[in-house]
Parts: structure tokens; sequence; C-alpha cells
């Protein structure tokens, strides 16, 4: 029954009046509603997926909340789930592509009457009425963010029927209400999470919709971006941009190249995260283009306009400083410029891409100084080879180029010159008499090429490269005052800032192609540059009677509409005359010069005239990012760079223009009191920079005084402890020996006799101790005096034998020697002595020792008699005798330690005599050391007069001269000696015949 029912809505032809859409859509709802067979809602479903597309409105209102119905409750049957996913795409999706696309259930669905049919609407209404619907139902679907949320779900479902539809559903939500699905799914628990896992996924048309979906999800939400890059993103996309062929591959990798876009665009935390990951090596490759460029696709061209966009937005010169200067450096190193600029120089590439490459190389050299080096040194592949520069700024002041080409040249010098003094200085230079080179095209004479043709766009164009080449650079503004240039032949040089004064006066006299203004506009631009700060311009501008004539002329006129921006130029160049001017040209000082335009002017038409620069429509354009971007040639008229000159003059040539003379002298006063003030200033920072230098060692001498302190105080608490213990051990010795001295004095009391000689034992014992241990001392020390004297003997013996020798040797310093021997002498006998003396102690100190054993042996129990009274009062007097004996023998024992003492001062004395006689010793050697030196220089003496003898006696032998040698004379006198002995032996022997 079903099954009829459904083949009279779909296919048959029933007898009677044909339902309506309308009716229809409602009757298949009822059947979603109320069916209890999964397969009747399956069928019902279907065929609202086949009237979603032409009924959308009706689907839409009648069927919505039944779909969300099935979605939460037929999660087991994914091809319902897959049917109702796609109804609801189709009611909210407002792709006209999709409107057109047809499945092959609505194929087989009769033509149904509604109010669809046949309504005559203009194209732009059905837009407009279309996309009010996808609003509306989407509003309807997102009024409970559960169903997001729902959907979320659903897309963790890898059957295909249900995610990928799921991914289409959530992709056009993005489109219709971007901001408020961002929010649900940021709430949501592992939300980007489960869209990110559909860029893994292998069907490629769900990764490929999953591209799509991230696109839409990370349109300006800095929170997602993070998010989606920190789940790795950069890393996946950029394997999908290798597996597809980069730059070759086809739309996936467009939409890759997109998403990284959305991702990296006014987003510093990612793009930090991109450099830091070692992403921007991986973008190398992509600018790698072969020799042959000729026809390339469409589809690369976008792909590599994306991958070049994707590099600026890495160096855009909205981002911070400090992350542009670090991915400029990057770039360089890992050889990602030197890449882009062979592709600047490579014949063949598209002129969108060599235009997009020009500006990509601009902001990867902007303001970085190592990049701008490079870029200076690249030569184009030419013969002979030219500087890339010279060969772009061809294509800037040549007309034949595309506008757009030559724009993005002009910011490409532009940014090769931004904070770059030394490239400032070389291509001022080429316009400097002594460097011009007539055989080579420089960039100097291309600049006044420029500046001088008949296109105003050239004209401008190079107005302002110049001025750029002067930008916060007061050398070069001085330098270029230099250049001459030859008008004609047969008349004098002029300068280059007097035939640009000389252009501008003579204004609509010149035919010119293009806007005239343009040209004027141009030439005042870069005169302002010029000569801004820089006092010497100044007066060189000045110098010309002509120029202030003309510039008050030019402000005082009433012109019209487009001569109101030359106006408010020529206003501010006379401002700048007047606020930069150094009073040396007496006829246009500053109040000369201010009177001027009070009489010819009027302050405050000067002021609104000067207003008009700031106040034009292009003014605000161009101020708002450095890139010379424009519609067309004619809206060319301002810098970025002056706007930003034009923006910190206004106000100081405005009071400067109102005050008056004594307004400027008591300024100057104030300056010079200024001065004064700083000068003052700066003096009493360098004396409190002094003292706190002072201060410093101070506080170091003081922290090491401080250290030293506490160090002698921990000694002197380490003292004074040392003493209390002393102090304390000599109380406890002083009560010992009251103790002492309180028993012997009681025991000297007692009447019995038994307690009596215990006692005088006891005392006996302890004294013999003592006595004991002094004469070990005495011994002791007898033994270190004796091992002394064999020492002092030893070395006396030495000296003796030392003198002796000294005494054969020089015959000096005998009378010494005898002295000291005879002290030694008197030392030893008195020594010999003290050792007799110490030998009778001893002797008798051994009878002492013997006597007192014998009393200590003695018995002691004879109380009971008289006889041992009679051997008490014996032992008392023997104890006396022995306490006199024992006072002796201490006496005697100190003088003996006095007469120690002198022995050891005698020994002292000894000792330095012989450190003396030492000495003296010592001079005496070295005085026969001198000796004999002396006595071998006489024999070298010796043995070279006898040299020089025989050199003489050789000599005269050989002039002829008889000369007899000494050893001849001694033979001779010998055989004499000879002779007579025998002679007289002769004589004898005769006499004894």
């Amino acid at each position: 029954m079903t099954m009829n029912f459904f083949r009279g809505v779909m296919g048959g032809q029933p007898a009677g009046p044909q339902p309506t859409g309308a009716e229809t859509i409602h009757k298949l709802c009822d059947r979603v509603a109320s069916s209890t067979l999964l397969e009747d809602r399956r069928d019902a479903v279907r065929a609202l997926k086949s009237l979603s597309k032409k009924y959308r409105l009706e689907v839409g209102t009648q069927a919505m909340d039944h779909l969300v119905h099935i979605l939460q409750t037929d999660r087991s049957d994914s091809e319902i789930l897959g049917y109702a996913l796609d109804t609801l795409y189709n009611i909210i999706c407002n792709d006209e592509e999709e409107e057109q696309d047809e499945s092959e259930d609505m194929a087989a669905a009769p033509p149904l009457s509604g109010k669809h049919k046949n309504v005559p609407v203009s194209d732009e209404n059905a837009q407009k009425q279309e996309e009010d619907l996808g609003v509306l139902f989407t509003d309807k679907f997102l009024g409970d963010s559960e169903n997001v949320t729902l959907l979320l779900t659903l897309l963790e479902e890898f059957d295909f029927h249900v995610r990928w539809p799921g991914v289409k559903l959530l992709t056009a939500l993005l489109k219709n209400q971007c901001n408020q699905v961002q929010g649900v799914i940021l709430v949501s628990p592992m939300g980007v999470s489960r869209l990110m896992d559909l860029l893994a996924d292998s069907r490629e048309v769900i990764r490929n919709d999953g591209l799509l979906l991230l696109q839409q999800l990370t349109k300006g939400n800095a929170a997602i971006q993070k998010i989606v890059a920190f789940e790795n993103a950069f890393e996946r996309l950029l394997d999908i941009i290798t597996e597809e062929g980069s730059s070759d591959g086809g739309i996936v990798v467009e939409d890759c190249l997109l998403l990284l876009v959305n991702l990296l665009k006014n987003n510093s935390s990612n793009q930090n995260f991109f450099k830091e990951g070692s992403y921007i090596q991986r973008m190398k490759p992509w600018f790698e283009v072969g020799d042959d460029n000729s026809g390339w696709s469409a589809q690369k061209v976008t792909n590599l306009h994306l991958m070049l966009q994707l590099v600026r937005v890495m160096v855009s010169p909205v981002n911070s400083p400090g992350a542009t200067s670090s991915c400029q450096k990057s770039m360089y190193q890992c050889g990602l410029l030197q890449q882009l600029c062979t592709i600047l120089m490579a014949t063949g590439v598209p002129a969108d891409i060599l235009t997009e490459t020009i500006n990509t190389v601009s902001e990867v050299i902007r303001g970085s100084q190592i990049n701008q080096d490079y870029f200076a040194s690249v030569n184009a592949p030419s013969n002979p080879p030219r500087p890339a520069i010279v060969v772009l700024l061809m294509s800037m002041v040549n007309e034949r180029q595309p506008f757009v080409l030559r724009c993005a040249v002009l910011y490409c010098f532009q940014c090769f010159l931004y904070k770059n003094q030394k490239g400032q200085g070389e291509i001022v230079a080429t316009l400097l008499p002594s460097t011009i080179d007539a055989n080579s095209i420089s960039a100097g004479q291309l600049l006044c090429g420029g500046l001088f043709s008949a296109d105003s766009l050239s004209n401008w164009c190079a107005a302002v490269a110049l001025a750029h080449a002067l930008q916060d650079n007061l050398t070069q503004k001085e330098q270029l005052l230099r250049v001459q240039l030859a008008t004609s032949l047969g008349k004098p040089p002029v300068s280059l800032l007097q035939q640009c004064t000389n252009i501008l006066s003579q204004g609509d006299k010149i035919d010119r192609r293009g806007s005239k203004v343009q040209t004027r506009v141009g030439l005042l631009m870069l005169l302002c540059t010029w000569i801004s700060n820089c006092p010497i311009a100044v007066t060189h501008f000045l110098h010309n009677q002509e120029n202030v004539p003309f510039l008050t002329g030019q402000i005082s006129e009433n012109l019209g509409e487009d001569e109101r921006l030359v106006q408010g130029l020529c206003a501010l160049l006379l401002g700048i005359c007047i606020y930069y001017n150094d009073n040396s040209l007496e006829n246009y000082t500053k109040e000369k010069l201010k009177q001027l335009i009070e009489k010819r002017i009027g302050k405050e038409n000067f002021v609104e005239k000067l207003g008009f620069v700031t106040k034009h429509e292009l003014y605000s354009r161009a101020a708002q990012k450095p890139q010379p971007v424009f519609p067309s040639p004619e809206q060319m008229l301002f810098d970025h760079e002056f706007t930003k000159l034009v923006k910190e003059l206004e106000g100081v040539i405005t009071k400067a223009v109102h005050k008056t003379s004594e307004e400027e002298k008591k300024e100057e006063e104030v300056k010079k009191t200024l001065e004064q003030h700083d000068s003052i200033v700066i003096q009493y920072k360098d004396l409190i920079r002094d003292q706190d230098t002072q201060i410093q060692e101070l506080r170091e001498q003081v922290s090491t005084l401080s250290l030293n302190s506490e160090q002698m105080h921990n000694q002197i608490i380490q003292q004074q402890s040392q003493i209390q213990q002393h102090k304390d051990q000599y109380n406890i010795l002083k009560l010992k020996l009251g103790k002492d001295s309180q028993g012997l004095s009681s025991s000297q009391g007692l009447s019995s006799s038994q307690g009596e000689g215990a006692h005088v034992n006891g005392l006996h014992s302890e004294e013999l101790s003592q006595l004991r241990e002094e004469v070990e001392e005495l011994r002791r020390q007898h033994t270190l005096q004796h091992t002394q004297l064999s020492d002092k003997d030893s070395l006396i013996n030495t000296l003796r034998c030392g003198a002796a020798a000294q005494t054969a040797e020089g015959g000096a310093g005998g009378s010494d020697n005898t002295d000291l021997l005879g002290e030694v002498e008197s030392l030893r006998s008195r020594v010999q002595a003290q050792c007799a003396e110490i030998s009778q102690l001893q002797t008798e100190r051994q009878e002492l020792i013997r006597r007192a054993e014998a009393v200590s042996s003695a018995p002691a129990s004879s109380s009971e008699s008289s006889a041992d009274t009679v051997k008490v009062s014996e032992l008392e007097s023997r104890l006396a005798a022995q306490t006199t004996e024992t006072e002796r023998l201490k006496e005697e024992c100190r003088g003996l330690r006095e007469g120690h003492a002198g022995l050891e001062q005698q020994l002292a004395s000894a000792q330095s005599t012989v450190a003396i006689e030492q000495t003296e010793k010592t001079k005496l050697q070295q005085e026969v050391q001198e000796s004999k030196k002396e006595q071998d220089d006489l024999l070298m003496l010796l043995a070279d007069q006898d040299q020089k003898i025989l050199n003489l006696k050789q000599r005269l032998r050989d002039l002829g001269e008889t000369i007899e040698d000494e050893d001849e004379l001694d033979a001779r006198d010998q055989f004499g000696e000879d002779d007579d002995d025998d002679d007289d032996e002769e004589e004898d022997e005769e006499n004894n015949d």
C-alpha cells in the first residue's frame, strides 16, 4: 500500500486532479513522522530530497524539524542519514551550481504544479531570494545549538553517505552564518579536532571538501586559527601540496594554499609557529621554474600567485617588525629569496606572476640590510650583465609597460631603499659627475630620464623614487645638490634642483601625455622631501629669485578643483622654506617670508590652502599601506612616505607661520636656555655617574671591611673564650693548691706519730718526684748543650782550617780569628765548670733519693715505746735537713738556669761572630777569584805579546834580517857550559896524573 502511494506521488498518472508540491511535501512529512517502518521513513526522506531543490521553501518550512529528528533517532541506518543530510544541504545551500545539479531520483519525478513554476523573476532578484532563503533556513537550523553538535558527531561516522553530506552541510552553514557556527564549534569538545581528521581521510572527495570546510571555519577567527594550526595543519597541508604536484597541481593545491593564507594572515602566533617549525624552508621548491616557461596553465598561474601571496603574508609590513625581520632572515638563509630573484630575471614568465613576484621580493627585502645587499648584487642574464635594479627601473620609466608592473617596480625600488642608507648612497652616487659612466646605463640616468620625459606617469614615478633615495638621509640631500644637468648646447649646465623648479614653473606649457597635475605633484613631493630638514638645500632653493614669487603666485590664485592639490603642496614647500630657514639669505629670512605671506596671501588663506593636502580623498588611501596600489594611473598622486612627512610638518608649519618675531626670539632664547640646561644636566649626569662609581667602590670597601670586622670579632670571641678557659684552669689549680696547703697544715697539727709519719712520707714523695723531673730536665738540657758544643767545635775547626788557608793565601784576618778562638776557649771552660756542678748535684740527688727510700722502708709500728719517739724526732731533724738541702738545691738549679741563659746569649754572640767570619771568608774567596781572573788576563796578554813578537820576528826574517830564537840562545848557553865542564874535568885528570 505504501509503495502504491509513492508510485502515485512520484511516477504514476492516476485519474483526477494532481496534488500540488506543498500537498505532496506535507504528505511526505506526515509519513516521515508517523511511519513505524524504517523503509517507509527512508523512502519518504528520499522523496523529500528529490523535491528539496525545486520546492526549497516548502521542504525547508515543513520538513526541517522532521529531518533533524531523523538525524537524532535513526543513527543506525546510514542510508536514511545520508538522505536527510542531503535534503538539509539542498534547502540551506545557496550555490548556483548545486542548485542546477539534479539527482537520479529527481530526474524520475513528474513536473508538479507550484508557485515556483513559470514565475518570471530577474536573475538578480532570484539570486537575492535564494540567499535570503539560505540565511532563513540556516537561522532556523541554528536555533538549537545542539544541532551543530549533532552534526559534528555524525562526522565521526566513516560511512561515505553520511560523512560527505555532513561536511557539505556544515560548510553551507558556515557560509551563511559563519560567526554563529564558529562559536558553537569553538566551545564543542574536540570539535576542531574532528574536522581536522577530514584531512586524513583516504577518500579524496571528503578530504577536498574538508579543505573547503576548514577555509570557511578559519575565516576571521584567530582562536580557531590557532587551534587548527596546533592540530598539525601546516604539516598536513604542505604534504598534500607536495603530493598534488606543488604549483603544477590542481584545484586541491589552490584550496590548501587558501587555507594556509587564512591561518597565517594577521595571526602573529601562527606566523611564529610556521617559522619556528621550519616550514618556510619547505616553500622553496614551489618556486623552481625551468628554462621553458611558455604555456603555463591557468591553474598553475593561480597556484603560484597564491604561493607568492603566502610569502608576502609572512613578511607583510603590517606585521610586527621583529617577526618580519626574523622571517626575512629565514627566507634569505634557506635560499627562498634567491629563488624568487631567479623568477624575477627569467624569461617567459606570465606578466601577472612577474608583477606579483616583484611585489613579493619587495617585501622580502624591505628594511632587511642583508637582503637588500643581496638584491643589489643580482644581475640580469643580459650581455653585458646589468644590475637587476637597472633592468627594473627601465621597465618603470617605459610607458609601454603595464601600469601594474610599473607600480610593482616602484614599490620594489622603495623597499630596496627603505632604511638602507648604503643603497641610497649608491643610487645618488650614479648621478654625481665623478661617477657617471657614459658607456653604461645607471639608475641615476634612468631616474633623470624619467623625471624629464614627456610621460606624466614616468615623471611621477621617477620623482617618488628619487625622493626615497633622499628619505631621512641628510648626507645624500646635500650630495644631490652637486648634480649638474646639461640642458642644451651653448648654455651653461643647471643644477638638478633648479631644473626641477624650472619644469614646475613651466606647468602647462610643456606638452605631456597623461595628467599634467600628476607631474607637478610628483615634482613638488620631491622638492618637499629634498629640502625638509636640510637648511643648505633650503638656501639653494631660495637663492633662485624666481622660486618664491612662483610659489606665492600659485598659492594666491583661485584655481579649479584639480589645481587645489598643487596649491596645497606649494604652500607646504613654502612653509618648509620658513621652518628650516637658517636666515643665511638676507632677502629671504624667516621674518621676511612670513611678511610676504601675510601681504600677498594672508595667513589664514595660507593655512587653508595647506590643509587641502590632507583633505584630498587620495591622501588617506595612500596613507594606509606602503604599496602603491591605484585603480588607474590618473589616481596615482600620493606616496605613502610623503603622507608621513605631511602629517609631521603640517602642524609645525602652521605654528611657524603664525609666530611673531618676538615669539621666535623668545623661542630661540628658550631653546638656548634648554640647551644650556641640557648641558648642565649632562654635566650633572656625568657627576652623578662618577659619584655612583665612587659610591659603588666605597660600598665594596665597606663590605670588605665589614667582612674583616666580622672575622676579627669572631677571633676576639674565640680569644675571650680561651682566656676564660685559662682563668677557669687557673682557678681550679689555685683551689687545688689551697687544698694541698690546708692538708699539709692539718697533717702537721696531728699529734699521732703515725699520722705525721704518713704525711711526711707523702710530702717527701711529692717533692722527690718534682726533683726527679727537674733532674731529668737538666739532663736533657745538658745533652742539648753538649750537642751544640760539638757542632760549634766542628765549626771552629772548619774556621781554623779556613783561617789558616786564608792566612797562607792573603795574610789577612788572622787577628780576628785569634780573638774568636779565645772567646770560644773561655766558653768551653765555663761549660765544663757547669758540667762539674751538674754532676755534683746529680750525686747529691742520688744520696737524697737513697735517704728517702731508707726513710720510707723504716717500720712505723713503734708507737708503743719511747724509742719510737726518738726515731720520730730524728726523722724530723732529718726532714728539716733535707728540706734545707732541697732549698739549697733549688737555689743552685735556679743559678744553673741563669748560667745556662748566659751561655745561650754567649753562644748567640759566637754564632753572630761566626757569621761575620763567614762573610769575611766569602769576601776573601771573591778576592782570590778576582786575583786568579787577573792572572789569567795577564797570561792572555803575555800570550798575545809572544804571538806579536813571533810575527815581528817572522817579518824581520822575511826582510832578510838574522834573528836568533831564545831556544837557540838557550841551547848555545847550555853548550858553552858543557864545554867548560869538559875542560875542568880534563884539568883535574892532568893534575891527578
